[in-house]
Parts: C-alpha cells; sequence; structure tokens
C-alpha cells in the first residue's frame, strides 16, 4: 500500500473529519433565516470596509465580508447578521455555505501534499476531474474528448481564444453577440461588449457583433441575427477564427437562446468552417442537463467548450482535430488541490440531487420561482416584470430598467437580507444564481418574502 493511501485510510483522519463536522453542524444550526448586524460588531465591521477600500483602492460593491461560518443558502457575515445568499459568488457556491461534503473533500485536499497541482506535478484527482468533464461534456454525442484545467473562468476562456485561432490560422477575427461577456483579461475585454470594461486598453482582438434572441421577437431577431451573420461571413470571407457564444446570455441579461435560433445560426458557421465555442462558465449546472448546450440540443456544433464557477476548477475542453500542434497551452498552475477534489464533490452531488432531467430540480425550481415572481409583478405593477430566466438561472427587471432602479432594489434587498446582483443593459436587470444542489421551495418563499418587503420600499423610493 502506498504510504499516503495509508494515511488517507488511517482511522485517526475520519475521526478528525467527524469531529470538524459535527463542531461545524453545531455552530451553524441555528442559522436558518436572516437577522440583522449585533450592534457590538459594528465598530469592527467598519474597520474592516475601511481597511479594505484603502488596500483595495476604492470601497467594495457592497459591505459583505463572511464570518466564515454558514448553513446552506444562509451566511453570517462579520457584523453578525445572516444574509439568504441566492448570488453565491456569481455562481460559484453551488452547495451553499459551510457544505459537510465539499468541507469533507477540502479537508482530504489538505493532507494532499501539496496546495496546487500544476501542468508539470499533478496528482491523481485531476485525471479524475478532466475523465469526469469529457466524460458528461459527450453524453449526448458532443466530440469533445480533450480537456486542460485552469484557475479561472477568464483562463479558461482564453484558452478556447488559443484553440481557435491556432486552428484556424491565419483567421483573426471573432464572432459573438451583443452585451457578450468573457472575462477581464485584455484578449476577453476586447471580446466582452462593454465599452467601460476596456477603457484604454488596446483592441487586441477584432470582433464582430450579432444581435441575440429577443423574448419578445423571437422570430425576427432570429432572422435579423441570421442575416447579419450572412453579411459578416460574406464581408470577411475566412477571416473568423470562432463564433463565441454563451447558450443563455449571462452578464447581458439571462436572456435564454433555443435549439432553434442557435441551430439557424450553427449551420452556416459550419458551412464556412467557423469553430463553434460555447462558453459554459456560468451556465453549466443550471439547465436541465448539465450544460446548456445540451439542453438546448446543440451537442453537434460544439467544438470547444469552457466551464467554471461551480465547478470549482475551470477547464476548456475541445475536439480531438483543435488540439494544437504547437506548445501554446501549458500554466504553472492548474487548480488547487482543494479546488479539484471539491469540484469531483460538486459533480457528484449534482448528480446525487437530481438536478439535471427535463422534471428535474432545476426546471422545477425554475418554474417554481417564475410562477412567485409573477405573483410579486401582479402585486407590485411598473416595479417588476420578467422575463424570469432559465433553470437555476434566475432574473427580472426592476422598475423602468434603469441602472438606478436596479442598484436600488439590489441595495434595499441587501439590507432586508437577501443577496442579488445586477446583469444586462437597456434594461438593467436583477439576478439570482440560487445553489443548485441544496436549494429547497422553502428557501424560495423565504427569498420571495424578503424581496417583497425591498419591493415595499422601492416602490416610495424609486
Amino acid at each position: 500500500m502506498l504510504h499516503a493511501e495509508s494515511l488517507r485510510q488511517d482511522p485517526r483522519i475520519a475521526q478528525a473529519k467527524q469531529l470538524i463536522a459535527e463542531a461545524m453542524r453545531d455552530h451553524s444550526a441555528s442559522m436558518t433565516d436572516v437577522s440583522p448586524s449585533d450592534p457590538d460588531q459594528s465598530a469592527n465591521y467598519q474597520t474592516l470596509i475601511e481597511q479594505f477600500t484603502s488596500v483595495r483602492g476604492g470601497p467594495p460593491i457592497w459591505p459583505y465580508f463572511s464570518s466564515g461560518l454558514g448553513n446552506g443558502p444562509y451566511v453570517e457575515l462579520a457584523d453578525g447578521s445572516v444574509k439568504l445568499d441566492f448570488i453565491g459568488g456569481i455562481g460559484v457556491h453551488g452547495g451553499g455555505h459551510s457544505n459537510p461534503d465539499l468541507v469533507s473533500a477540502s479537508i482530504d485536499a489538505a493532507i494532499e501534499d501539496t496546495v496546487m497541482q500544476g501542468n508539470l506535478q499533478q496528482n491523481p484527482a485531476s485525471i479524475e476531474m478532466m475523465q469526469r468533464l469529457v466524460s458528461l461534456a459527450s453524453e449526448s454525442g458532443a466530440p469533445l474528448e480533450h480537456v486542460l484545467l485552469s484557475t479561472s473562468g477568464a483562463m479558461a476562456n482564453e484558452n478556447a481564444l488559443k484553440l481557435a485561432f491556432h486552428h484556424r490560422q491565419p483567421a483573426d477575427r471573432i464572432i459573438a453577440f451583443d452585451n457578450a461577456f468573457a472575462g477581464r483579461s485584455i484578449a476577453l475585454a476586447a471580446l466582452t461588449d462593454r465599452p467601460a470594461y476596456r477603457n484604454g486598453l488596446p483592441k487586441a482582438i477584432q470582433v464582430d457583433y450579432l444581435p441575440f434572441l429577443h423574448p419578445d421577437h423571437p422570430e425576427k431577431s432570429q432572422r435579423w441575427a441570421v442575416d447579419e451573420l450572412k453579411r459578416l461571413l460574406k464581408r470577411y470571407p475566412g477571416k473568423h477564427a470562432a463564433f463565441w457564444a454563451e447558450p443563455i446570455a449571462g452578464e447581458g441579461g439571462y436572456y435564454p437562446g433555443s435549439h432553434d435560433f442557435f441551430t439557424a445560426l450553427c449551420e452556416p458557421l459550419r458551412e464556412a468552417g467557423v469553430p463553434i465555442i460555447f462558453d459554459e462558465v456560468q451556465t453549466f449546472s443550471r439547465t436541465s442537463r448539465p450544460f446548456a448546450f445540451q439542453h438546448y440540443g446543440l451537442d453537434q456544433f460544439a467544438d470547444i467548450v469552457t466551464v467554471g464557477k461551480i465547478t470549482q476548477v475551470c477547464a476548456t475542453l475541445y475536439r480531438n482535430d483543435f488540439h494544437p500542434k504547437a506548445p501554446i497551452l501549458s500554466q504553472t498552475f492548474t487548480g488547487s488541490t482543494s479546488a479539484i477534489s471539491t469540484g469531483l464533490a460538486t459533480l457528484d452531488a449534482l448528480q446525487s440531487t437530481n438536478c439535471f432531467g427535463a422534471d428535474g430540480g432545476n426546471m422545477k425550481r425554475h418554474a417554481y420561482f417564475a410562477e412567485q415572481l409573477q405573483k410579486l409583478v401582479e402585486k407590485y405593477p411598473g416595479s417588476i416584470s420578467g422575463p424570469f430566466g432559465e433553470g437555476m438561472m434566475i432574473v427580472f427587471t426592476p422598475g423602468d430598467g434603469t441602472l438606478d432602479h436596479a442598484k436600488l432594489l439590489m441595495n434595499l434587498m441587501f439590507e432586508e437580507g437577501l443577496l442579488g446582483f445586477l446583469c444586462g443593459a437597456e434594461p438593467a436587470r436583477l439576478r439570482f444564481l440560487p445553489p443548485p444542489m441544496i436549494t429547497t421551495n422553502d428557501h424560495i418563499d423565504a427569498a420571495i418574502k424578503l424581496l417583497d418587503r425591498s419591493l415595499e420600499k422601492f416602490v416610495s423610493q424609486k
């Protein structure tokens, strides 16, 4: 037996894990509802905010600093308050807070020999994570055979761009959607359709934009997108290295795609030889299938796919014919040992909690959430409206859709104890990313109750 395996099987390790789990459960069990801050902690909390503002060069978006303990979707802040976290680090905390399975996986990682895994030196868990992702991605026919792990969604997306440019050289243009978001690197800022995010930065990539599927005009917007695509392909023959698509527009406002819409675009792209990249950094795990491209039946078009956020370690999956012929892919870090271990535990939990399927947890919870939101639409006409997103990507439009209205309601929600965040532009919207592994209808009811209180204040202040 390997020395490492002997350590893992040592009964003292199991005993220690059990003691930690029991202690964590005992101290977090009372967090079953939101609660206000503790006045005795206010001075210390204000000091934290001031220290952050000084060292970061600006204030935090929210006055949010966790105490380090939570219970499911509830999290205790360092001011003693408890919030209902329905944003989860913008989709990262899929098991909520202080999740016992993820804590157990983190302890397993803590007794491994190194904190980080890398391209040169890695442990067998890296291989298992890679195999699991490839298996999930190809389970309904997508020809994705290879994968590279990475430390961030931006790095996963950078690697996707590298693969596409290398494969299609010397093509140097990208096609993306209006309001696309891909990341914060220089290349990805160029791809992202937010001029403010690249203010003062050199334009690294030439990008051509298409309109996304409009919920109010699906046929017309599909026709516009296809017509614009054909115009671009004719104007720049052989110049496009990839088509970049979020199956559900993420930062763009959580507007769903559809099988017909994407097929109408992907077929002429195939004919033109333009590779298709599905950016699933935010959408993975949140629809009826592990990947949203599977949810929309687009397996045949998946050339390169990226994942991140909820997977803890990020990754770029790709077809065999995209395997580079030069050493363009390499990283000192492919991920932390803890990220890989908890990523595997996350994949296990997504399956064991029945998140997937047309009648699986994700779609049922969405239907219930949307039903409750519609009641608020009727109660507060002109203050909240749909559409409400897809799967466990929930969204609504506050007030008149201005950024001022969205920020106002977001901050009122925070004060009431409900965490949601901005997305979209014209209109600006508010989104929820409830943790799919643990969210129940009771949690949704609690969120609706807090949103109701927030809207009552919003109506008088907007």
